[in-house]
């Protein structure tokens, strides 16, 4: 029996939920004036928690500024505890550098105000992630609570460990065996608190590694328990010989790290034997998902590299406008929002707050693409398009691009007066008025015409090469129609489309051939929003009888199919009992395969008319494997095709199947000596089928019509969340998404990231409907800010410090062996910092240094001349 029971003070505040963020905040508003006048007037009553993310604070100052002071004094008493996040962060779909900001602007945020909780607190995160220890590390915490995800399987059965990362990083780890919600409304009646708690304190002390245990005293949007002391009292009396104290979570930490013999557990935490950590919750609602890769995707990939090349040219980075961007995204990040296991209300405004993202990103592209073109001297040429490589090496790619111009018939030079073989693709006429409306007004009439136009070339590393349109002879170009063909072939691939609108893909080096190549797979989804779960006995429909109509289409640069079809499938549940194929679904794939390129580029749309199914596509691999590998935050990591505890979970009364249905970011592929890796660019789940386990499933997407369902087939017992009706989760309509194959799986990551970070184009022209004044900046035709050597290093992250006049440069190794960083420019000169870019006192030598197999090393360049 453990003699001490800590009391901790808290509330649990997700901004949304079955309710949305306006009414949360409402709510918001009354529960922190009683808490702040509670702290104000007691002083026995020592602090309390606001959730370890201090999106909770902007929200209240948003309504109730005038309270500023009071909050920073009671912070910096240390009496109200706030951070380390920015907001309840899921670990499992959203990306590491994600997670990073989350701490990067939660950190800021605490720094206004007073200390931070140094704790890495994820009270209701759907599973832990192998790679939260590297993270809390780099921002220097060396304490976590969180609570899902753990059993004795991981090799011990108590609630204090250490839990080691990938590069030997670790924390200190005090487990929330039942929750954060235990201590909830404590009655002070006798018999009711004794009936609570004899359910708790011996579950609590068999899991105590020392003499202390935890009593979280809050839950969802809870008020402050006023009378907490008098329930302390009474649990004394109703138990001798234990003690009870209330205070801060750092207590109990302080008295753990006392005890001598703790565990060590590595790895990530998916075991959903005692609470639910919805393994298939990475497949709702797959077009919000979809929409957080791809703009995870541009603000890390694009926008934040694109302006640390504008920064180095002398364009101002606009930490403002990134950090609004950044908290908008990470409000989508909270567990239940990026979840998508919500109402349909806060669905939608989880969508809006993706489209403005998105917009935003998009536009900051646009603005600092233009501020770097239009600092070019235009004695060449006015109209150029500039295409920016923001990847750390020299890349050889096809780069489409758009034109908008008058001019009727044109050339492609670069500086040197290279004229640079191109193709149309698609030209279309545009209204003036739409470029720049000042010239309408001046009665110039005169259309533009918009080329999509494609070409090869070499883009210098972390850069960009211009191009100038030069006006020709003759009548303008026509769109290359190209040749019909029957397969799509490069140096690398040869690819036939069956009958069916499957491929059979031939690797040409190896002679490897996999058939059937995206067949469709379409079963039941009698779940939730939580976890996908199909009827007992299911009825599964295939594309394999369907009827594909192809066309393909070969340019110089590139190849094109286009494969429609429509694939038969039961309405809904009743229709699947029932085996009757009553609805359609009408399918899509635009598969392109570009010149000189190992990956095979394809988008899917499908009309979804049916309701309450799970649509996934197939990709075979020619051979069984034991094991998948994947991306994780900043890593990588290989996880069982089949959980052992399939065999015994009912026996054992699990709180949910273990499926080995698991998320990936970028990558993911069957481990071994051949097959085919899936990058993506929007869904993010898998799991490996087949007899051998020789087939790769992706989702598409899944649709059920509640957020809440209890006894389900795959997890029994009662609902998850709120049983709530959410027609919009059947998903019906349109759905789009975006992903690749590539069978050069030993550089997987590489080509994942190549995947992700398309070269982008810039087209200046003489007219912009928004005008700049003039700057003094000069930008060169031809710019490279650094290379790195060392393709196997994957790029995680290239901005300006939030705090300093330096970029930062982060870099992590997938592989087995050490890397060699070597980040040439001669512009800046290296130091290594911390993930909160802060120093991490080495002091080394940073012209080259080794990055070891699970390393995160992040790096801040500063120019030669700062001091």
């Amino acid at each position: 029996m453990a003699d001490r029971i800590h009391v901790v003070p808290h509330f649990h505040w997700d901004r949304e939920w079955y309710f949305t963020a306006e009414e949360s905040k409402i709510l918001l508003v009354r529960d922190m004036e009683e808490v702040l006048a509670v702290l104000e007037t007691k002083r026995e009553y020592p602090c309390f928690v606001l959730d370890g993310q201090t999106s909770v604070l902007e929200d209240y100052f948003s309504v109730k500024p005038e309270n500023y002071e009071r909050v920073r004094k009671l912070v910096q008493q240390g009496r109200l505890i706030i951070g380390p996040w920015y907001t309840q962060t899921d670990e499992m779909v959203v990306g590491g550098e994600s997670m990073i900001r989350n701490l990067l602007y939660g950190m800021m945020d605490c720094e206004k105000l007073g200390p931070r909780m140094d704790i890495g607190y994820l009270p209701d995160s759907f599973g832990q992630t192998a790679r939260l220890p590297q993270i809390l590390n780099g921002f220097g915490i060396k304490r976590c609570i969180f609570w899902r995800g753990t059993s004795e399987r991981m090799g011990m059965d108590k609630t204090e460990f250490y839990w080691e990362g990938p590069d030997k990083s670790k924390v200190l780890v005090q487990l929330l065996p039942l929750g954060y919600a235990i201590g909830k409304y404590l009655p002070i009646e006798r018999d009711e608190l004794k009936t609570r708690l004899d359910k708790y304190l011996p579950v609590l002390d068999k899991g105590a590694a020392g003499d202390d245990i935890l009593l979280p005293n809050g839950h969802d949007q809870m008020p402050v328990q006023t009378n907490i002391f008098q329930v302390m009292e009474q649990i004394e009396k109703l138990y001798p010989g234990r003690r009870v104290s209330i205070g801060r979570y750092e207590d109990i930490f302080e008295r753990t790290e006392e005890l001598d013999s703790l565990d060590t557990l590595k790895g990530e935490f998916l075991d959903g034997k005692y609470m639910r950590v919805h393994r298939s919750i990475s497949s709702s609602r797959a077009d919000l998902q979809s929409a957080n890769t791809r703009i995870e995707n541009k603000i890390t990939n694009l926008l934040e590299p694109l302006m640390s090349i504008a920064y180095s040219l002398g364009v101002p980075y606009e930490h403002g406008l990134m950090e609004q961007l950044w908290k908008d995204l990470l409000k989508n990040h909270a567990h239940d929002s990026i979840g998508c296991c919500c109402s349909d209300k806060v669905h939608r405004a989880i969508g809006d707050r993706f489209f403005l993202t998105e917009e935003r990103a998009d536009q900051m592209m646009d603005f600092y693409m233009r501020q770097i073109a239009d600092s070019m001297d235009s004695t060449i040429s006015v109209d150029k398009l500039t295409a920016f490589n923001l990847l750390p090496y020299e890349r050889t790619v096809v780069i489409t691009g758009e034109v908008i111009t008058r001019i009727h018939n044109f050339e492609l030079e670069d500086e040197a007066g290279r004229k640079i073989p191109f193709e149309i693709c698609r030209k279309e006429t545009i209204d003036p008025g739409l470029i720049d409306r000042q010239i309408v007004h001046y009665g110039n009439y005169e259309p533009f015409v918009n080329y999509e136009i494609v070409f090869q070339d070499t883009i210098p590393a972390m850069g960009y090469r211009t191009y100038f349109l030069k006006e020709s002879q003759g009548e303008g170009r026509s769109v290359s129609e190209g040749t019909l063909t029957d397969v799509l072939e490069n140096r690398y691939y040869k690819i036939q489309v069956s009958q069916n609108g499957t491929l059979c893909i031939t690797e040409k080096e190896s002679g490897n051939t996999y058939s059937e190549v995206l067949l469709l797979e379409d079963g039941s989804d009698d779940g939730d929003g939580y976890d996908y779960s199909p009827l007992e006995e299911d009825y599964v429909v295939t594309s394999r009888a369907a009827g594909a109509d192809v066309k393909i289409r070969c340019l110089n640069h590139k190849t094109n199919a286009e494969i429609r079809y429509i694939m038969p499938v039961p309405k809904d549940l009743e229709s699947r009992k029932n085996k009757s194929c009553d609805a359609e679904l009408e399918v899509f794939w635009n598969i392109t395969l570009k010149k000189d390129s190992r990956v095979i580029e394809i988008t899917a749309e499908v009309h979804n008319q049916a309701k309450d199914h799970r649509l996934r596509v197939l990709i075979p691999n020619g051979m069984g494997t034991r094991h998948s590998v994947c991306d994780n935050q900043l890593g990588v990591i290989k996880r069982p095709v089949t959980d052992s505890a399939m065999e015994v979970w009912e026996k054992e009364n699990w709180s949910e199947r273990p499926d080995s249905i698991y998320p990936f970011l970028s990558y993911v592929y069957p481990e071994g000596d051949r097959g085919i890796a899936v990058l993506t660019n929007s869904v993010r789940e898998y799991e490996m089928t087949g007899k051998e386990y020789d087939t790769t499933a992706i989702t598409l997407f899944r649709c059920v019509g509640v957020l809440g369902k209890e006894n389900l087939y795959r997890r029994p017992g009662r609902p998850s969340g709120i049983k709530m009706e959410t027609p919009d989760s059947q998903m019906q309509g349109v759905q789009r998404f975006e992903f690749a194959l590539t069978t050069w799986i030993p550089c997987a990551p590489q080509q994942a990231k190549e995947y992700i970070t398309p070269v982008i184009t810039y087209n200046k022209m003489p007219y912009h409907a928004m005008k700049l004044n003039p700057t003094e900046i000069r930008a060169p035709y031809q710019y490279s800010l650094l290379k790195i050597e060392e393709k196997g290093l994957i790029l995680s992250a290239l901005k300006k410090a939030e705090k300093a006049d330096e970029l930062i440069l982060r870099c992590y190794n997938p592989f087995d062996c050490g890397l060699k960083l070597r980040a040439d420019s001669n512009r800046l000169v290296w130091n290594e910092r911390r993930l909160d870019e802060k120093d991490n006192g080495k002091n080394e030598d940073c012209r080259c240094i080794l990055i070891e197999p699970g390393q995160i090393r992040t790096l801040a360049g500063r120019s030669e001349n700062e001091p």
